[in-house]
């Protein structure tokens, strides 16, 4: 779920699926840039031509945390829970060849579309396999990834059994002991959530790090939030400077200061969980 400028209106040969609930639409103002859409909510923006373009604000900010965990041009093996159009797997893929890749998405009518209208078999490296987040990341070896993405959503939600302590712990046994566990997750005023999916991910990893924009962390509008967790030390200093001098402005909160945020916070456990919904004035919907 991602935010951008509207290109829905101009947008000619619009693809949809056979049941009408995902939609394609080509940017008029880009060539080879598409539009993913699922009932009408914006879900992933990919230019095949240029995979290394990253539209929507919070895949920049994921895109720039897998620029610095590891050399530039380094390839590493990486989990993506949740595909929609593959937009950080095709970037992975064009930033560090050889890497290995596997896609987890339950839509099976969402990858059909994608897989004819945006081929995948062009991306190297990558396997996808139709099965949840929950049951794609159960059927892993111990500490088989470098690096394991949350980025599902439910509707306009995170799902609930993919941000609790009991699930975070089944992606730290799959990561090896340097591996990087980086999630997307949305919230708005208050950020109880955030908090709590903050204290969630201090309870299983050693070092913690968010990247948002500054209106989102000061409760002004509903917006995403881009965390990472990892057992060994995060690149703090860097992804804050390019958080403060980017394209994309955003504050960048290290282990430190999210002792703080998080103080005093219940991390989420089994059917303790309350994701927020978005407002519906968000994707332009009365």
């Amino acid at each position: 779920m991602g935010r951008r400028r509207d290109i829905r209106k101009a947008a000619p040969e619009v693809e949809r699926s056979a049941d009408g609930r995902v939609e394609l639409r080509p940017d008029p103002h880009r060539a080879g840039g598409w539009l993913l859409t699922l009932d009408g909510v914006p879900q992933s923006y990919v230019d095949l031509a240029d995979p290394t373009h990253l539209s929507f604000e919070y895949m920049r900010l994921m895109g720039d945390v897998v620029d610095c965990v590891r050399p530039p041009g380094q390839p590493i093996d990486a989990v993506h829970i949740g595909g929609g159009a593959c937009t950080l797997p095709r970037y992975v893929a064009a930033t560090r060849p050889g890497s290995r890749q596997i896609v987890l998405e339950p839509d099976a009518v969402l990858l059909d579309l994608v897989r004819t209208r945006l081929p995948l078999r062009t991306v190297r490296g990558l396997r996808v396999r139709v099965t949840d987040g929950r049951s794609g990341v159960a059927a892993l070896p111990d500490a088989c990834d470098d690096l394991v993405v949350l980025d599902a959503f439910a509707d306009t939600t995170v799902p609930k059994d993919l941000v609790t302590e009991e699930f975070t712990r089944e992606v730290r046994r799959v990561l090896r002991p340097e591996g990087v566990y980086l999630a997307n997750i949305a919230d708005g005023r208050g950020l109880e959530f955030a908090r709590r999916m903050v204290a969630t991910l201090r309870g299983v990893f050693a070092h913690t790090l968010l990247l948002a924009d500054p209106g989102v962390l000061r409760g002004r509008r509903f917006g995403n939030l881009v965390l990472a967790a990892s057992d060994a030390e995060l690149p703090d200093a860097e992804l804050t400077r390019r958080a403060a001098g980017g394209a994309i402005r955003a504050r960048c909160m290290d282990s430190d200061a999210l002792a703080g945020f998080s103080a005093g916070v219940a991390p989420l456990h089994g059917e303790d969980v309350n994701v927020p919904v978005p407002p519906r004035t968000l994707f332009g919907t009365p």
